[in-house]
């Protein structure tokens, strides 16, 4: 099942914001994060906060239905405005993400972003993406979407090999992914990531390059290549434990880091962030972008998470109490946290680093600057951006980019 919610201190009823929070707002982006809880089935990998039809079975009534679901969140987006009172900013990105968003009909994740609008205004050069599931979308749905104002789409592919789909509990067959980046273009989506996953139990190296050559092969502006966790509570973690799967290891996993990095590159994608790379600046994820720089960004939906101005809040997970608490004209957070000056600096170091600008190197206390120094000469870290003042991860560092990180934020 889903991971727990993190500790924090209570949640307002109204949701109402500490007067500082808003401090400077007009200085920062704003974007909206749309969590749809709902899959037709549940990965084996999966440990994300979404929920099947027979998971929800007894557990939330008409509440927790699909049906209903997106005037539930337009009813958050509505609260956030109240929330937010007079904040001036139009929203600069919004991601529809899940779960499968494409399991509600098109016209519901276009009424979603028509509240966006409606409510707060859209900035003119909106980045609006939502994630589909290869098998949930056709030409149809795309162009409803597309007409709807989405113009970015990301669709799960993570391999070209069916046994490694097997194993990952996935439905889609092999071919679909790359067939709905060309429906997508043909709907007149701009900018089309597909999502890929290394590391599989029983991939090899010949199925992890074959899975990139079909990705790359099919014309997206953007690849995101991410390592598999196996996390505790999942049912692949339950099959590795009883011994019907090989665990992957870390070495493994930097080979088909490697393998990626090589590849895309040959074929003109370059890395801008530790796990994604993109053909030009402009087909970059700036949703993603705005977290890793600490911007400011509404989570609606169950378990989605926030943060303005240095408060961090989270919803209740459960569907069914998310949309108790809306009809009860409540917010649905389950607590927050506010962030000290020295919490928001450890973490731009953390995410920060991952981008291939790096960080300023005057955001280090000394212990970290000492590590740089040695992350430097280790060849972890680029020489001439450090020459200018900022920490700039090698391909090396890259692999250790964890490890890195942990040193740096002494």
């Amino acid at each position: 099942m889903p991971s727990a919610l993190p500790d924090g201190d209570p949640m307002p009823e109204d949701g109402s914001l500490p007067s500082h929070a808003l401090e400077g707002a007009g200085e920062r982006p704003l974007g909206f994060y749309l969590h749809v809880p709902y899959c037709a089935t549940r990965c084996g990998y999966c440990d994300f906060n979404t929920y099947t039809a027979t998971e929800l079975r007894g557990t939330g009534g008409v509440l927790a239905s699909r049906e209903n679901y997106a005037d539930t969140l337009i009813d958050e987006v509505r609260l956030a405005r109240k929330v937010l009172g007079d904040d001036p900013r139009a929203v600069r990105t919004v991601f529809v993400g899940g779960g499968t968003p494409t399991l509600l009909p098109a016209g519901d994740l276009v009424r979603m972003l028509a509240a966006i609008r409606d409510e707060f205004g859209l900035a003119e050069d909106a980045e609006v993406t939502t994630e589909a599931n290869p098998e949930s979308v056709n030409p149809e749905y795309l162009a409803e979407l597309r007409a709807g104002g989405f113009n970015r789409i990301s669709f799960g592919m993570q391999s070209a090999r069916q046994h490694v789909l097997k194993v990952l509990d996935r439905t889609h067959t092999p071919g679909r992914p790359e067939a709905c980046v060309a429906e997508a273009r043909a709907a007149g989506f701009e900018h089309v990531n597909l999502d890929l996953i290394y590391g599989t139990p029983g991939e090899s190296d010949d199925d992890w390059r074959a899975s990139l050559e079909a990705a790359l092969g099919a014309g997206p502006d953007h690849v995101s290549a991410y390592a598999l966790i196996v996390e505790e509570g999942t049912q692949l973690a339950r099959r590795i434990r009883r011994g019907e799967v090989p665990m992957t290891d870390d070495d493994v996993h930097a080979d088909r880091y490697l393998i990626a990095d090589e590849v895309m590159e040959r074929a003109g994608y370059s890395w801008y962030e530790v796990s994604n790379w993109a053909t030009t600046e402009a087909g970059r994820c700036l949703h993603n972008e705005l977290y890793w720089r600490g911007a400011d960004w509404w989570g609606a939906g169950p378990g989605a998470h926030s943060h303005v101005g240095g408060v961090r809040w989270w919803n209740v997970k459960h569907p069914g109490a998310y949309a108790a608490a809306l009809a009860e004209g409540r917010s649905p957070g389950a607590g927050r946290e506010l962030l000290s000056a020295e919490d928001r600096r450890v973490e731009r170091i953390l995410l920060e680093l991952r981008l291939v600008d790096g960080v300023p190197l005057s955001l280090l206390a000394p212990a970290g600057l000492a590590a740089s120094r040695r992350a430097l000469a280790d060849g972890l870290l680029a020489a001439a951006p450090y020459e200018a003042g900022r920490a700039v991860l090698t391909l090396r560092g890259r692999l250790l980019a964890d490890a890195v990180v942990r040193d740096l934020v002494d």
